[in-house]
């Protein structure tokens, strides 16, 4: 689960050679008979480890159900680009999974998409069961279009204990404090901020963060709807000029687009003690739990984004993955058995399987459980963060169509490096479409 999105975000999107183990053998949107006149509905997921959870639910709601549950998958990093292929035909499901936000926004104008305001209308639970902070994002046009499945994934800041102790530097509340440390670890020779920009997604994560903490969540909601004003505004101007300060500054070494996430080589360098700090998404906790056990046991720290001095956003609100989410399309011939299904995502047994791999869910019973995690203080730390956070901005590379994602990663990796100014940053930006 945790590698999930690192995978998502390398996918292609466009005409592609996919050799695929998706299993389709009815036509899933149909609901059409499948031998013997048995009924189905198929649920289509992101193929990785999590799927053993969600095996175990449709095994579940087979047991009372006339109408069965089929679970088809796609390889995680072919999910997208193969998405796109069936949904709009003969084999689209009836269930997908999604990110939200961006990702089902271009299905929802297609009319493809069945609000599900109908569903909880019967079901009150289907909405008032999840944290709101995560339920909202997938409220499109102001209608719901997703339940939350799996797990939230916030953005957090990470830092090595010993290595700031050493360099006589606490974990910094405030962006002076975090521009301060910088100098400070520097100083003795170390890298101050792990950064994998090889990967590129890991760089936007600066941006999301620090446009939130300058300007708060309504200048990319602007933005999002189509207001190119935002971009040009006096607080993106402003944002843009501290990311440059904190890399004029030394904050991530010289070599840090060499460096990558996904082969281990940041969360290296922070668990060995050449790197002070590291940005990165919840999964963090685990990627470092797999490679590098004994410093998470004695020197991991994390917490939350520094707040920014006379910034408008609140330091509470997050960034991240707020979660992953269930869809229906409007052309399922059992919506009953579809809303009697998507009853399980906010069910006990669904908070505590989530819970044994690792995941967070974002349902209300979570916390009854938080105490048989594997790792329950990390657990309950995140599950407060959301639980409190005024607002959860979904990345920018998610919350725009899948399309839209190699102009953000170029227009952030250019500007971080001193490619293009703040000018051809903002004409980048300005060049997305709505979402």
């Amino acid at each position: 689960m945790k590698r999930h999105t690192q995978l998502l975000r390398t996918a292609v999107v466009g005409g592609a050679s996919l050799a695929m183990a998706l299993s389709l053998a009815a036509c899933g949107g149909s609901g059409t008979s499948a031998g013997k006149g048995q009924d189905k509905i198929h649920i289509l997921v992101y193929g990785d480890a999590t799927n053993k959870v969600e095996k175990q639910l449709v095994e579940t709601f087979n047991k009372t159900s006339d109408v069965k549950a089929v679970l088809d998958t796609i390889p995680g990093a072919d999910y997208q680009t193969k998405l796109q292929t069936v949904i709009s035909g003969k084999q689209a499901p009836d269930v997908f999974f999604n990110w939200g936000g961006g990702s089902i926004k271009p299905y929802v104008d297609a009319g493809l998409l069945m609000p599900l305001d109908d569903f909880i209308a019967k079901d009150e639970h289907l909405k008032s069961d999840f944290l709101p902070s995560v339920f909202n994002t997938a409220v499109v046009d102001g209608k719901a279009y997703g339940i939350p499945m799996r797990g939230t994934q916030p953005v957090l800041m990470f830092h090595n204990k010993k290595v700031l102790a050493d360099a006589g530097v606490s974990e910094p509340k405030t962006w002076d404090e975090l521009l301060t440390a910088v100098k400070k670890l520097k100083d003795k020779g170390i890298t101050p901020i792990a950064l994998g920009g090889g990967d590129k997604w890991p760089t936007q994560m600066w941006f999301q963060y620090v446009y939130d903490r300058v300007a708060g969540p309504e200048l990319f909601a602007k933005a999002q709807g189509g207001d190119k004003s935002a971009w040009a505004s006096a607080d993106s101007k402003k944002a843009l000029g501290m990311i440059r300060q904190l890399v004029d500054a030394g904050a991530f070494g010289t070599n840090y687009d060499s460096v990558k996430f996904t082969d281990g080589g940041s969360p290296a360098l922070l668990a060995t003690g050449k790197a002070g700090f590291e940005l990165m998404g919840s999964w963090e906790y685990s990627t470092l739990k797999d490679g590098h056990p004994d410093f998470v046991k004695t020197n991991l720290g994390y917490g939350t984004f520094p707040s920014v001095k006379g910034g408008k956003g609140d330091p509470a609100n997050l960034a991240g993955n707020t979660n992953n989410y269930y869809s229906v399309l409007k052309s399922t011939k059992h919506p009953e058995a579809v809303a009697a299904f998507l009853k399980l995502m906010y069910s006990d047994d669904f908070a505590k399987a989530q819970l044994a791999i690792g995941n967070l869910p974002t349902t209300v019973n979570t916390p009854r459980f938080l105490g048989d995690s594997d790792n329950p203080e990390y657990s309950k730390y995140q599950y407060d963060l959301v639980a409190k956070a005024p607002g959860f901005q979904l990345s920018w590379d998610q919350a725009y169509p899948p399309a839209a994602a190699t102009t953000i990663y170029q227009a952030v990796q250019q500007f971080f490096n001193g490619k293009t100014d703040a000018d051809a940053f903002i004409a980048a930006m300005q060049s997305l479409p709505a979402a």
